[in-house]
């Protein structure tokens, strides 16, 4: 392990698998490698050892070791981040939490479900709605991405512009902390005004602090229909501005999502579907659902957001006509980060803004890529104010790509500033955002976010580095 001599190392894992037994710790270079990297750009990292645990007290037990050895420590879901939260950039135990995937209780009686934290968020999604319950939080990589990595990372979604993200749904998490303590970090309540909250300030902080194992979500009734269209523009500005009018008059879509052309190109090729024909001059796509349990509501709803939208020069609009169409039309928004990956090497910001800032946020976004001459992909969950804004190398080389760039980044993240946003909507800070964050705060900010991390992890084994150094 880290600074430690051979025969410490045999010794730790020689105790890890006396926790885990045999099957569950691995050293073989096929099986780091595997965990060497996530969904960020190209960037990998070799752990020393990857542990399998199947409980809290496993895990509990891991960490003793750990905490007492000062061995670093990355906790790991399925891998999907975007922000390096989950790369083992020191080496030490990479502790993946994927066989901790039991969906405990779902009470139907008090809409709320017990959940161990590697299931997949689809499968839970699935299990809640055959009871016709609904968890909405959604990220894109819904089939693959788990629970404990989505409450780490405070992940959204489409849905999140009408019902908000996961926070909005955690009740209380079982929590391992970094000295192997196993806490609960409040109730099974919707009210609860019983000292600090620190269900949510786990929430969010991206496998620093503790190890989530266990979590029990909100849940609310299974809207009974959706209707679904996607409304093409001749100017990605003009489709932005749209988003702030349709709430204006009074629409709360369940799904509001932009698209820039070169996204939905890109995406069309990766999953070789041309179910949208575009037009030469459309330049950008918004999808937009709608969600209840009366359709005569519905249908008036999409009536009354067409006329908003005609309103900002857009083209013919596409209403999907059946639930084929509706998943067709959604592989096309949730293969849009693979698709652009695929295209080119690139590097994804994830900006936020209020949603009436859309418009100048783009237009800075485009005028910023003609000074420092690189192109960007831009796509998100325009109906929150989020929008990814994806940066292609192309044609840049190396010594731009890695040097004035960065300041092309910057740029960017103080125009989101000075627009009131934050240069982080849903895909965290992680590794490779944190030398951005004083952008956004300042040294007191800062400080007490240190301190915190000190109080909860004095050793800084636990995800160190991330977030801040």
């Amino acid at each position: 392990m880290i600074a430690v001599s051979k025969s410490q190392a045999i010794e730790h894992i020689q105790a890890f698998k006396n926790i885990v037994g045999e099957s569950g710790v691995f050293v073989d270079e096929e099986i780091l490698n595997s965990y060497a990297h996530d969904e960020t750009e190209d960037l990998h990292f070799l752990p020393d050892v990857v542990i399998k645990p199947s409980s809290a007290e496993e895990i509990s037990a891991i960490l003793k070791i750990c905490n007492q050895f000062k061995i670093p420590v990355t906790p790991r879901g399925a891998g999907t981040g975007l922000s390096g939260g989950a790369l083992p950039q020191l080496g030490g135990v990479l502790l993946s939490i994927e066989r901790l995937n039991k969906i405990i209780e779902i009470d139907e009686r008090n809409l709320q479900v017990t959940t161990e934290a590697g299931v997949i968020t689809e499968v839970l999604q699935d299990a809640v709605k055959a009871k016709n319950l609904f968890y909405p939080p959604d990220p894109s990589s819904r089939g693959s991405c788990m629970i404990g990595g989505n409450i780490s990372e405070n992940s959204g979604g489409p849905k999140a512009v009408k019902y908000g993200v996961v926070k909005d749904y955690v009740m209380n998490l079982e929590v391992v902390l970094p000295n192997g303590e196993i806490i609960w970090t409040g109730a099974n309540v919707l009210k609860n005004a019983t000292g600090y909250n620190l269900t949510q300030l786990i929430v969010g902080s991206e496998g620093t602090l503790g190890i989530v194992t266990k979590a029990v979500l909100k849940l609310i009734p299974l809207p009974k229909y959706d209707l679904l269209m996607l409304v093409p523009f001749n100017d990605p500005v003009n489709a932005c501005a749209a988003v702030s009018a349709i709430f204006m008059a009074g629409y709360t879509p369940s799904a509001l999502e932009f698209m820039e052309r070169d996204a939905l190109e890109f995406t069309m090729r990766f999953i070789d579907n041309c179910i949208v024909p575009i037009d030469d001059d459309v330049q950008a796509h918004l999808l937009i659902e709608v969600d209840g349990n009366n359709v005569e509501v519905l249908m008036t709803e999409m009536e009354g957001i067409s006329e908003i939208v005609s309103q900002f020069d857009c083209g013919e609009i596409l209403f999907a006509e059946d639930a084929q169409q509706k998943a067709e039309l959604w592989k096309l928004r949730r293969r849009v980060a693979e698709a652009v990956k695929a295209n080119s090497i690139y590097k994804e910001e994830d900006t936020v803004v209020p949603r009436a800032e859309l418009p100048l946020l783009l237009k800075g976004v485009k005028q910023i890529g003609k000074t420092y001459g690189f192109h960007s992909v831009c796509y998100g969950h325009a109906g929150d104010g989020n929008l990814h804004v994806n940066i292609i190398k192309g044609d840049l080389s190396d010594e731009q790509w890695n040097g004035s760039l960065k300041k092309g980044i910057v740029e960017i993240f103080q125009l989101v500033k000075n627009l009131g946003g934050t240069i982080s909507g849903e895909h965290g800070i992680g590794l490779v955002q944190k030398e951005y964050l004083p952008i956004v705060f300042n040294q007191t900010q800062l400080l007490l976010m240190k301190q915190i991390k000190k109080i909860f992890d004095p050793n800084n084994i636990l995800n160190a580095g991330k977030i801040f150094d």
